[in-house]
């Protein structure tokens, strides 16, 4: 082989060991290089009704025969029936429960004998009854106290609100509230000079529902879940984070 020739594959090899070396510094270098990324919270909020109502009450008897107790109690849920009929509600609407009974004793002091004791006054029979209606009006409108007219012991609790469609507006909301990150990611990396990349993270927050314009309504990390309003405010945030170019 001549020196020509030596020279020129020398020449050849050197030129590889460059360009293998240079590779390795510019992988190197780019797997060292810091990761430029910004994260970013997107909210979404929405106003809307509920469309279920659930209204529950009791009434109760009290009487020292658990037979004819459990007579007037019955006779006493045909009263009700009728009532909740005569003011339009649709009885497929309605659950009677199952009638609870339970011995009632009161703690008496006998000043003769300078003690105490409990006596036994009766046997006390409780009938709950659930209203669960999309007629919201209508329930909102009955007056249940008119019951004590007719020598009924009623107990009334505070309705319910709740809203059937929660999972498609879940849904919305999600879409709105990632829409709304990106659009603040496109922002910022714009405006400082640079490009959006790929997604790299997403995670979503807190769901709350609550009533709108609440100053002491608490939240909560959990989710806060409002029933006592009818009126309703939903909101979610996301968190996204993306690669910056």
């Amino acid at each position: 082989m001549s020196n020509v020739h030596k020279i020129v594959i020398s020449c050849i090899l050197g030129l590889c060991f460059v360009g293998a070396f240079l590779a390795l510094g510019l992988s190197f270098y780019h797997t060292k290089s810091p990761v430029r990324t910004v994260s970013v919270v997107g909210l979404a909020e929405k106003d809307f009704s509920s469309d279920l109502i659930v209204q529950t009450f009791d009434f109760s008897i009290l009487d020292m025969d658990m037979k004819a107790g459990y007579e007037k109690i019955k006779k006493e849920k045909e009263i009700v029936k009728k009532f909740l009929e005569d003011n339009g509600i649709d009885m497929k609407d309605v659950t009677f429960k199952t009638v609870s009974t339970n011995r009632e004793e009161e703690y008496v002091y006998d000043r003769a004998t300078e003690r105490s004791h409990y006596e036994f006054v009766g046997y006390r029979m409780r009938q709950t009854v659930r209203i669960e209606s999309k007629e919201i009006d209508k329930v909102e409108k009955l007056n249940l106290a008119e019951l004590l007219s007719e020598d009924i012991n009623i107990s009334i609790n505070d309705p319910s609100y709740y809203y059937t469609k929660l999972a498609d507006l879940k849904i919305q909301m999600l879409a709105d509230a990632t829409k709304d990150a990106k659009n603040r990611a496109e922002t910022i990396v714009k405006n400082a000079g640079g490009h959006l990349g790929g997604l790299k993270s997403s995670n979503m927050g807190v769901f709350q529902i609550t009533s709108p314009n609440s100053n002491n309504e608490d939240y909560d990390w959990g989710g806060a879940f409002n029933t006592w309003s009818r009126n309703k405010r939903v909101s979610i945030t996301m968190r996204l984070t993306y690669y910056v170019k």
